[in-house]
């Protein structure tokens, strides 16, 4: 079986992530949604609530599993069978970073990372962005899904 993992903090999930998941699963068999938990880092969402929100925004896709991880990415894959690390790339600056984090888990573990240029559409999305205008009342719904749409406007409407 051809197992991916794609790794992300995904707080919200975007349309660029979607993409990325979406496009990996039609190449791999399966595909598992990483989603890291940070405790030195505090998230706008749970990871119970990110979970959440990817297992509803990924309906319809059968063969993607959403999972939470922490420590090492490499010791993730290990644990699930995975080969592949699935990145996706926005721009030459994230390659930079990415090839190094690459780099690092193929020699950690043989673990080898598949990156995949972001869709044009999706290419200046990131879920900073995406909180940080959604906090000064602008329109995110074009970004995002609409399950997050729905959760990040009630999410900051409480606090």
């Amino acid at each position: 079986m051809r197992r991916a993992v794609c790794p992300g903090s995904f707080d919200p999930v975007t349309n660029g992530h979607l993409d990325i998941i979406v496009r990996s699963a039609r190449l791999f068999d399966e595909v598992i949604v990483g989603v890291l938990i940070n405790s030195a880092k505090e998230g706008l969402f749970t990871v119970e609530e990110r979970i959440s929100m990817l297992r509803e925004a990924t309906t319809g896709v059968d063969n993607v599993r959403i999972e939470s991880f922490h420590g090492l990415l490499v010791d993730f894959c290990r644990a699930q069978g995975a080969q592949v690390l699935v990145k996706g790339l926005r721009a030459v600056s994230d390659f930079d970073y990415e090839l190094q984090m690459a780099q690092m888990n193929v020699g950690l573990s043989g673990v080898e990372t598949l990156f995949m240029p972001t869709n044009p559409l999706y290419s200046f999305i990131a879920s900073s962005l995406v909180k940080q205008v959604a906090r000064l009342g602008g329109d995110v719904s074009q970004y995002v899904p609409k399950v997050v749409e729905e959760r990040l406007e009630a999410k900051l409407r409480s606090r």
